[in-house]
């Protein structure tokens, strides 16, 4: 290959992820390189609804998408975090709200070592009265943030995701990566070449003959891998140990009522279910563990708890949670589930299909490949999934659950070194802190684990030098801000019919 000549990228496979990659390319590269990307319309995709976190709206920025336009185009909602319900056990509910902090800080500390002080002494509410997002969550109220309010006003930085329908979002992205000279090539792929001397992909052989050359091929094909694993046998590291789902059903149905700003996660006796609130419809699914529950059990299980009518009968996916050992492997690099699965759980799969594509652009060889580059790409990503890992693992092994197997399995199991070593340090005085750029903050991980029971046995001794009656105003003082901010906040669906309702659909 002449080292100046890599200016062709094809993409297999459309979807989330292919999409999400050719508009990127598109936008970010220009017309410098020609990007095409191969799908067929014979072979779906995987996914009836998705939920997001917050990092979408960088990408979103990246694309220069109209947000109102976007969420119209998508039947989309809006997202403060996700509800946890019978996680911890039966009967208990909590949010993991999106933001920056619990609370404000105080002095050299973070709000929640104040918290778990007071809470010991009567003198604090819940966790969630001291969070914008989940209290908001809580009253069905939301806003994208405002503009009139001090720049320290938990109004003033509100963080927030989306819910969407995923077989729109493709079509949208495609739609705006074509405008942007983006090349669709219709077709299934029959052979994958490779170059006798170095062995990276050299062109693509279709059931019709025609042939898709490329210097630098994007494996978007799903679970399959056909680059990165039938052609060029990565290998796969299996999580299962830890996530012992293996299985999912998927369905929607009609909506009740008006969508609720939070993605829903309810515990079953062999895993959970998911509910994705959107404009037209609800998306539904059971994760669960094929070990521990039959398939006609699960769609049994996940039918009797729609909140409405279900409009398809439940679509199956198999699955093994986990990552290829190298998501970049000589000319080929996989996004999305041919990079590997992490149940979603936490919203997190289409994150690493953002965070892959911003980490190649960063990386993007100036000319051939250097394998310092691959490297470090795939070092990154190892990390991401493993942090993401232990955040999931963390939900079902710290739990009170006794009921099933397939509880008491989560519960006794061993956990990644890494996540007993956060637990650890969390149950001494509260303590966390995050790991370099993983992706979960702070406030995601005390909310997870205080949600969860883990309990700290104290707190930071810098705490016992405030008096408890400024202890008390500080939790009153925060408590009454948060409030008052929610109750300025509009109704989630009156923003909605405001700024960025849909057509109607009917089924």
């Amino acid at each position: 290959m002449n080292p100046q000549t890599l200016r062709n990228i094809v993409i297999v496979g459309g979807g989330t992820a292919g999409w999400m990659a050719a508009a990127a390319f598109a936008r970010v590269l220009g017309q410098d390189y020609a990007i095409t990307l191969v799908e067929s319309e014979q072979i779906g995709i995987v996914g009836v609804g998705e939920a997001t976190v917050p990092h979408i709206k960088a990408f979103n920025q990246l694309l220069r998408i109209d947000e109102a336009d976007f969420v119209r185009s998508t039947q989309g909602t809006f997202k403060l975090g996700i509800e946890f319900v019978d996680w911890y056990r039966t009967g208990h509910t909590y949010i993991h709200g999106f933001g920056q902090e619990i609370g404000h800080p105080y002095g050299l500390l973070p709000f929640q070592q104040y918290w778990f002080k007071a809470r010991k002494a009567g003198m604090a509410q819940s966790l969630d009265a001291y969070t914008l997002n989940s209290l908001a969550a809580r009253r069905g109220r939301f806003m994208t943030g405002a503009s009139d309010v001090p720049p320290d006003s938990p109004l003033a930085n509100i963080a927030y995701a989306y819910h969407f329908d995923a077989g729109l979002y493709a079509k949208y992205l495609r739609a705006y990566s074509e405008r942007l000279g983006v090349k669709r090539v219709e077709g299934i792929v029959e052979q994958v070449q490779l170059d006798p001397g170095n062995g990276h992909v050299r062109s693509l052989r279709l059931r019709s003959g025609e042939e898709v050359a490329g210097d630098l091929f994007i494996d978007c094909s799903g679970f399959r891998g056909l680059l990165i694993e039938e052609a060029l046998h990565t290998g796969y590291i299996d999580y299962t140990h830890w996530l012992p789902c293996d299985r999912a059903l998927a369905v929607p149905c009609e909506k009740v009522g008006p969508p609720t700003p939070f993605t829903r996660s309810t515990a079953r006796s062999a895993g959970w279910q998911w509910r994705i609130p959107l404009q037209h419809r609800t998306g539904n699914g059971y994760v669960y563990s094929s070990a521990h529950i039959s398939d006609d059990e699960a769609a049994a299980t996940l039918l009797a708890n729609l909140d409405g009518r279900a409009l398809a009968d439940p679509r199956p996916l198999r699955f093994t949670t986990g990552r290829r050992r190298k998501c970049w492997n000589r000319n080929v690099v996989a996004l999305g589930l041919a990079s590997g699965f992490m149940e979603p759980l936490e919203s997190t799969s289409i994150h690493l299909i953002q965070s892959g594509i911003s980490k190649l652009l960063e990386l993007l060889p100036r000319e051939g490949f250097n394998e310092v580059l691959a490297q470090r790409y795939n070092d990154q990503l190892a990390f991401e999934f493993e942090r993401i890992r232990d955040f999931l693992v963390l939900h079902y092994n710290a739990t009170e659950r006794d009921d099933s197997p397939f509880w008491r399995q989560c519960r006794d199991m061993s956990v990644p070194e890494s996540l007993s070593a956060n637990l650890d340090l969390f149950r001494d005085s509260g303590r966390f802190f995050r790991n370099a750029s993983e992706m979960f903050a702070e406030i995601s991980w005390v909310q997870v684990m205080i949600g969860q029971g883990v309990e700290p046995r104290g707190w930071h001794p810098l705490v016992d030098r405030v008096p408890d009656a400024d202890l008390k105003r500080l939790m009153d003082s925060v408590a009454g801000t948060i409030s008052a901010c929610v109750d300025a906040m509009p109704e989630h669906q009156r923003f909605i019919d405001r700024h960025c309702k849909a057509e109607p659909v009917s089924f």
